[in-house]
């Protein structure tokens, strides 16, 4: 479902309903309260702070989990594996789930730009959330709200390999055969409420373009269209191409 603008904005408290956790009210609107909000306010508290906060109780509960449940993998796919499921993308994945755009507060200019729907302060919101919801019950409370919301994010994760970062896979895969780091170039055109972004990587002799609503997504299409062709390369040594150290997804 599409973000609703102001004028229908529901109450606040709605959004408890949907997260299963009873929070104060004021703690509440501070974690919706971005930052383009608070200036035009008069410079009220933004919801950073518990985004800052949020952030690490998100990072130690999906790194608990990913370390009990996965005692097979090494540290270097465990990391993956946590990155790509506390990204920005992922993140705000679970925000447009919760119709989370409809309740943070932004500022005019902000909300002409369809701030409601930017993977940034969506990914910070649920953050902030989550800071609000560890300083209101604690850990435990906190973990359980965490599970509910990105479970089936870090099981998709487990099963993606190179996928979990295609820059990271295609960094290795390069060195691998003695290429020189990958080099990105990305530009973008439009409009800044709906900018296009276009990136072109070459690793060796590869070439990789990829596009995307955000520069990070335009790079990862770019890595992953470059890493297929890389690992199809031989490796010095050897006979044929390998994936190196990084496993390719499923069904690729």
């Amino acid at each position: 479902m599409h973000p609703r603008g102001n004028g229908s904005r529901p109450e606040p408290t709605a959004l408890l309903e949907k997260l299963g956790v009873p929070l104060d009210p004021e703690l509440l609107v501070l974690a919706l309260t971005h930052r383009s909000f608070a200036h035009e306010a008069g410079g009220i508290p933004t919801n950073e702070r518990l985004e800052f906060l949020g952030d690490t109780v998100l990072g130690l509960v999906v790194t608990e989990a990913l370390y009990r449940r996965h005692p097979d993998k090494p540290e270097g796919e465990l990391a993956k594996m946590r990155a790509a499921t506390v990204s920005q993308r992922s993140l705000a994945a679970v925000a447009r789930r919760l119709e989370l755009g409809s309740y943070v507060l932004l500022g005019k200019g902000e909300k002409r730009t369809r701030g409601f729907d930017k993977d940034s302060i969506l990914s910070d919101t649920v953050e902030a959330l989550l800071g609000a919801t560890y300083l209101s019950h604690g850990l435990e409370t906190a973990r359980d709200l965490v599970h509910r919301l990105v479970d089936d994010t870090m099981e998709a994760a487990a099963d993606l390999g190179a996928g979990l970062d295609w820059k990271t896979s295609l960094q290795e895969a390069a060195a691998e055969r003695g290429f020189d780091a990958p080099a990105y170039e990305v530009t973008g055109e439009g409009p800044e409420h709906a900018r296009r972004f276009s990136a072109h990587v070459t690793a060796g002799p590869v070439v990789g373009i990829g596009e995307g609503t955000a520069k990070k997504h335009a790079e990862q299409a770019a890595a992953e269209q470059a890493y297929r062709a890389v690992v199809a390369l031989p490796v010095p040594g050897t006979t044929g191409g390998t994936t190196g150290g990084a496993e390719q997804p499923a069904g690729a």
